[in-house]
């Protein structure tokens, strides 16, 4: 068996988070990727911490199952290279500030003009278009102007951020889709394509309802803690070593509910008949839910609903996570070689496949480990220029 995109060749000008996410992805079905890293830096992130004997884990983890070689793409001798390397690939993938790609040489038009079937991937913060294509985007960007801030937290609390880079994320994984998605138009047209993301724009598109609330009601949402606007309870509860989420979807599971915790009398009671009279009272549903969960722990909450069919989960803290046999299974946590020596572990992939061959991990590689492998084997260089580039 092949991984579904094995002989596919990637051509990695990313960094960080946003593209190295994409590119993981990538590489991780299979496709060879190529990250290509300035010279004596390479990508910020391998300054990153933590460190695991003296490597970042944040750019071990992002950057496994891909081969590294250093280009100053300000030589010209280098720029013909990364040429010649498009040249034998299927993809580019850069998350610069738009305009850079231009000013150093590598234009879509002058990339399509050597490889007609490339596909030309950018991430940046606003797109390539637009009147603020040209301001920088970060992560915590996305968040504040999608306005996926002003939704997150407490009503008496601040705009918050999520606890992850979710807007870097979103944008990795819409460019990946995009990336496929090219690929299989190419093979229905034989052209290759240009895809432009923004992070704003995919945290804008992850922001769904709530948009709609707006321009359907008129009505600015705000922050509502953990609960969902539309069903109830559906919300975190606090236990007594912790917390917990109880999601009543529907009326069936309100009654599975309230005989799983002894409370068949609150199926008597009107405004908790129906879901949506639920909602309204969802602050006094609150307390009544609370009252209970605080009497036991969470373990025994999870073990009480679920033998009567109510979804629920604990909050989990990182370490419970990590440790979580389901994750396990699932190999949400895999083990792979350090860069350097013995072993790490990094998060899996989230995207399984049945009939393909199972999925892999190879160590991130060290700063133009690859440089020999990719400058003889592939690119048929002579010792000589092998050597300038080594220098």
């Amino acid at each position: 068996m092949v991984k579904p995109l094995e002989g596919i060749r990637v051509v990695d000008l990313t960094r960080v988070l946003s593209g190295p996410y994409c590119t993981m992805l990538l590489a991780d079905m299979g496709a060879e990727v190529i990250k290509i890293e300035q010279p004596g830096k390479g990508d910020d992130s391998r300054g990153y911490p933590p460190f695991q004997r003296g490597i970042s884990a944040y750019f071990a983890n992002l950057n496994r199952n891909k081969k590294s070689i250093t280009l100053n793409l300000k030589d010209p001798k280098a720029k013909q290279v990364l040429f010649d390397l498009i040249k034998m690939s299927d993809v580019i993938v850069e998350n610069f500030k738009p305009g850079t790609m231009d000013k150093l040489g590598f234009p879509y038009e002058s990339v399509k003009t050597v490889n007609p079937e490339i596909i030309y991937a950018s991430i940046s913060g606003f797109g390539q278009t637009g009147p603020y294509r040209k301001l920088p985007g970060y992560d915590v960007i996305a968040q504040a102007m999608s306005g996926m801030m002003s939704v997150t937290g407490w009503p008496d609390s601040p705009p918050t951020r999520t606890g992850t880079a979710i807007g870097d994320v979103l944008a990795g994984l819409n460019c990946c889709i995009g990336i496929l998605a090219g690929l299989q138009g190419k093979n229905t047209h034989g052209k290759g394509d240009r895809i432009d993301i923004g992070l704003v724009d995919c945290s804008v598109s992850a922001m769904e309802t709530i948009t709609e609330i707006y321009m359907v009601e008129n009505r600015i949402p705000e922050p509502i803690r953990n609960r969902y606007e539309f069903i109830y309870p559906y919300d975190s509860f606090e236990a007594k070593d912790g917390w917990v989420v109880i999601a009543v979807g529907n009326d069936s599971i309100w009654q599975r509910f309230c005989n799983a915790t002894g409370r068949t009398d609150l199926l008597e009671v009107e405004k908790f008949k129906l879901n949506k009279n639920r909602v309204n009272s969802h602050d006094e549903l609150n307390k009544i839910v609370t009252d209970w969960t605080k009497k036991h722990e969470i373990d025994e909450i999870i073990k009480i609903l679920q033998a009567k069919g109510v979804p629920c989960a604990p909050i989990n803290t990182i370490d419970r996570v990590v440790n979580d046999k389901n994750i396990r299974e699932r190999e949400m946590i895999c083990e792979i070689e350090h860069p350097i020596k013995g072993n790490m572990k990094v998060t899996g992939c989230p995207i399984k496949f049945m009939e393909s061959d199972h999925v892999s991990y190879k160590k991130a590689p060290t700063l133009g480990k690859d440089n020999k492998e990719v400058f003889e084997n592939l690119l048929n260089m002579s010792e000589n220029e092998v050597n300038y580039f080594n220098s």
